[in-house]
């Protein structure tokens, strides 16, 4: 707002108003929460009443919720509220697309670190209402071991035992690129394979490793996911598959608020 909204100040101080949100197109719900605080910040008199709860679907042209309080402070509020709404209520849709396609399958999607800076809670909450399941929130949460990492520690064995002795009791996940990488990481007894990039006959291959493996990992694929393809990764039997395109190829939600 910087000094102030210098347009909001065309409205007398003393008005009051009702307004209403629109959501014109096929969406999932995201991010009511951020929506109210927004206006809670601005004026604590302002009340919004919701139709609907995070997560639901909604149909084009439902009105989501109303809202009513000093006239400012719903105009002053208006976008960076929608702009929240809009943005999250996008990532949950997109999920439960990448969800219903794994529907049947033991397969589970996966959000990654490739978040908008600053909004990386709040996407991954809103990749929970899409149906999805979160990786690591943070650098803290998993060991996350990439080709950068076994360059540095000069093999994926010294790497896997540098994280279990510096970080005990936190999984670790190794990043693979071929089917020999495979074979190490299973070697070292990760808790996680990551499986990037690879042919579907790779990736059936890698399954077939990880099973007769000694002590067997979960397996994440990665690596030019789309929805087109979900299926047939799936079909290779791996656990997770992970997309950075949940949270960072996003395109808001249609939606707009109107005075009443």
């Amino acid at each position: 707002m910087g000094s102030g909204d210098v347009t909001a100040q065309l409205i007398a101080a003393t008005a009051h108003a009702r307004a209403q949100v629109l959501c014109r197109e096929a969406a999932v719900l995201c991010g009511s929460a951020w929506f109210a605080e927004t206006f809670r910040q601005l004026d604590s008199e302002v009340q919004v009443r919701w139709n609907f709860d995070d997560g639901a679907h909604i149909a084009p042209n439902t009105v989501l919720c109303e809202l009513s309080g000093p006239a400012r402070a719903i105009l002053t509020g208006e976008r960076t509220a929608l702009n929240f709404l809009q943005l999250l209520s996008a990532t949950a849709t997109v999920t439960a697309r990448f969800a219903k396609a794994l529907a049947g399958t033991a397969t589970r999607i996966l959000d990654t670190r490739k978040t908008i800076p600053g909004l990386r809670s709040a996407q991954k909450y809103a990749v929970r209402c899409g149906g999805g399941e979160n990786h690591r929130m943070g650098l803290y949460d998993r060991v996350l071991i990439k080709e950068n990492h076994i360059a540095a520690c000069g093999s994926i064995a010294a790497a896997v035992a540098a994280a279990r002795a510096s970080a005990p009791g936190i999984l670790v996940e190794v990043e693979t690129e071929d089917l020999a990488e495979v074979a190490s990481a299973l070697a070292a007894q990760c808790d996680i394979l990551l499986i990037d990039e690879f042919s579907l006959e790779d990736m059936q291959r890698a399954v077939a490793l990880n099973r007769a493996a000694a002590r067997p990992a979960k397996i994440e694929a990665s690596g030019s996911v789309s929805l087109e393809r979900l299926a047939d990764i799936a079909a290779t039997g791996v656990d997770y598959i992970s997309s950075g395109g949940l949270t960072k190829h996003v395109q808001a939600i249609d939606m707009s608020l109107r005075i009443l």
